[in-house]
């Protein structure tokens, strides 16, 4: 590892600013799981790094207000597993979080470094823009807000700004909606997904009144499966219903194949894993 000169600011905004320059080789640092781990293979060999880890206070605070679960793009993910806000207020967040990953991670990693890191086989992108989220971003000249899924460009490519960082996390609360978050491992079960799948439910019995469904790890970024919330919305569920949801999630997405499977496989697990997320979701209170 070459050596670094650790910067740590006091203030999100006064982060911002030092990322402001030119200077290619200045690189930020939230949990530092991943910039470590590119660090010690060479990928990144930063001159100045810029730990977040002093900044304000209320990024690393979780918070209910208005009926919106607000979580600080510092807080850790062992933080947010644990807080009892999110088991009242989104308890599917909290069950998806028992497999991300292993505790000694968890322990370390932000939700913050978590969502801008841009892996698509990250487990929370694709059930936080299931639930509706929004960040809140902070750069040299103020603020701004966005829908999650409208943060992703592509394979670790973010539409942030080189100066603009995480703030904030916003997230309807989910209230009577059913929720599931399903993932398909080649390994053990908090592994990198093969195919990670997330489905939200607004419904009136065994009808569905309004569905959204993301999956993740098969495509390159976070992506909507819109002809599956289609044949799901005004309908009542069965056996069949289920399996031409499967189909519908199947046909209509471009998949990329890796080490993990082709994509001919994935499309076989969209296939499945869809109606799966479904199923598991109306089995939810």
């Amino acid at each position: 590892m070459t050596p670094f000169e650790l910067i740590e600011p006091r203030t999100l905004r006064e982060a911002a600013e030092l990322l402001a320059s030119e200077d290619s080789s200045v690189s930020l640092m939230a949990g530092g799981i991943a910039v470590m781990l590119m660090m010690k293979i060479g990928l990144l060999q930063p001159t100045r790094l810029i730990s977040l880890r002093g900044v304000e206070k209320r990024y690393s605070e979780i918070s209910d207000e208005n009926n919106e679960l607000h979580c600080g793009a510092m807080v850790t993910l062992s933080a947010l597993e644990r807080s009892p806000i999110v088991k009242s207020r989104a308890p599917v967040i909290a069950r998806t979080l028992r497999t991300l990953a292993n505790v000694r991670v968890r322990n370390v990693a932000t939700v913050g470094g978590h969502l801008a890191h841009a892996d698509p086989h990250m487990d929370l992108p694709p059930l936080l823009i299931a639930l509706g989220a929004t960040v809140s971003t902070v750069n040299p000249r103020g603020e701004r807000t966005l829908p999650l899924e409208k943060l992703y460009a592509g394979y670790l490519e973010t539409t942030l700004d080189p100066q603009e960082l995480i703030g904030e996390i916003t997230v309807p609360a989910q209230g009577h909606r059913r929720a599931a978050y399903l993932k398909c491992t080649t390994r053990s079960a908090d592994d990198w997904p093969v195919l990670g799948v997330a489905a939200v439910l607004d419904t009136d019995g065994t009808i569905v009144r309004d569905a959204r469904i993301v999956i993740s790890a098969a495509t390159d970024v976070p992506t909507r499966l819109i002809a599956a919330e289609n044949v799901l919305t005004d309908t009542h569920l069965d056996d069949g219903m289920l399996s031409e949801v499967g189909e519908a999630a199947a046909s209509a997405v471009e998949l990329m194949g890796d080490e993990q499977g082709s994509a001919a496989y994935k499309r076989e697990l969209v296939r499945v894993y869809v109606a799966r997320a479904v199923r598991a979701a109306l089995s939810e209170n």
